[in-house]
């Protein structure tokens, strides 16, 4: 009698099971599969996400990006509107990487905030870290044809300028050190063109054939000389366009030509995105130290504390630990800093005593 009554138990509890696995499967809408990442980059070497790759759900940007291509409703304030000349290429190269990034979106978090902290000590947008994934799909392994190395792809010669070793241990396979470099190069580039097009042309293909082409074209317009290019140029600025696109949802002063960056920052004045592209771009660094507070600084130099603190990630709790922070400002602000710096800091402390003072009260 037990037994049967065991069975009975059993019996329904499997029913029970069956019924909940039954009703996962018909009501569950998402899809938990491995995606496939052997289309996405291959000649490269790929950073071993073996442990990485869980399948989590995640909203498609590509599917966002679509609407941004086609409708009109979306060039105004919020949006970057796609050059007519890059939009077919852009988005035939989301649609055919979307699984390869959507993945990249979890095990490639630690190399983005990486580069975001590197990339804005030196005044450089943040967006800029996807020319990585378009270089070298975040690896550090990977090496070119032309003797290219490291996430950044960088080449022997000027990797020794800046001062990496290239011999039996390779400074470009470290993140850090080449993370540096690129940066440094990136601004420097910056410095000639005064634009991230141009910019991003001249880190594949070099100065020289980018000079060239602006001289055939009689251009400085990317759109322009872009057939003066080599194809692979070319093609790389548009990866670099889709590859923002799909992980931002959106464009900014890294995906326009410097006319666009312009036309754009004079009808959407209050737009803070691309407020602190064009600030980064042009900022200076001050090593401050003491117990200096960021909103005291913002208010004091009239920024925007949104935008002073994209500039300045981490400050206030930086110099909390007493280390010295590189203070990034315009340079239009730099010499209002300088005469204001004592009346700064003074402000900062009575701030900082007085939210101890109530603290100690409560």
């Amino acid at each position: 009698m037990r037994k049967k009554h065991f069975s009975i138990v059993l019996l329904n509890i499997y029913f029970q099971l069956a019924l909940f696995i039954f009703f996962f499967l018909t009501i569950t809408p998402l899809s938990y599969s491995l995606p496939n990442y052997q289309h996405a980059f291959n000649d490269t070497d790929h950073i071993d996400t073996s442990k990485l790759k869980t399948s989590l759900p995640f909203i498609d940007s590509s599917k966002f990006f679509i609407s941004l291509l086609s409708s009109d409703k979306n060039q105004n304030n919020a949006s970057f509107a796609v050059n007519p000349e890059a939009k077919l290429f852009v988005n035939n190269y989301i649609q055919s990487h979307t699984t390869y990034f959507t993945d990249m979106k979890i095990w490639g978090k630690p190399y983005f905030d990486l580069y975001d902290h590197i990339l804005s000590s030196y005044g450089i947008p943040v967006q800029l870290k996807y020319l990585s994934v378009i270089e070298s799909s975040l690896s550090s392994n990977a090496v070119s044809w032309a003797g290219a190395v490291g996430p950044w792809q960088i080449m022997a010669d000027a990797a020794r300028q800046y001062g990496l070793h290239t011999g039996s241990y390779d400074d470009r396979l470290d993140y850090i050190k080449s993370t540096n470099v690129a940066a440094k190069i990136l601004k420097g580039l910056y410095a000639d063109y005064k634009d991230w097009l141009l910019v991003i042309a001249a880190y594949n293909c070099g100065e020289a054939n980018v000079n060239r082409a602006i001289a055939k074209a009689h251009s400085t317009n990317f759109w322009d000389i872009q057939y003066y290019l080599p194809e692979e140029t070319r093609n790389h600025v548009k990866k670099f366009i889709a590859t923002h696109y799909y992980f931002e949802g959106n464009g900014s002063v890294a995906t326009m030509t410097a006319d666009e960056a312009k036309n754009f920052i004079t009808n959407n004045p209050t737009n803070k995105t691309d407020s602190y592209s064009a600030l980064a771009a042009d900022a200076v660094t001050v090593n401050i130290y003491g117990k200096y507070n960021s909103v005291v600084i913002a208010h004091t130099l009239m920024m925007d504390i949104g935008v002073f603190n994209q500039l300045n990630p981490n400050i206030d709790h930086t110099l909390a630990k007493g280390e010295i922070y590189p203070l990034r400002i315009p340079a239009d602000k730099a010499d209002l800093f300088q005469a204001k710096k004592n009346e700064i800091l003074k402000q900062s402390v009575e701030l900082f005593l007085n939210s101890a003072n109530s603290s100690a009260n409560k």
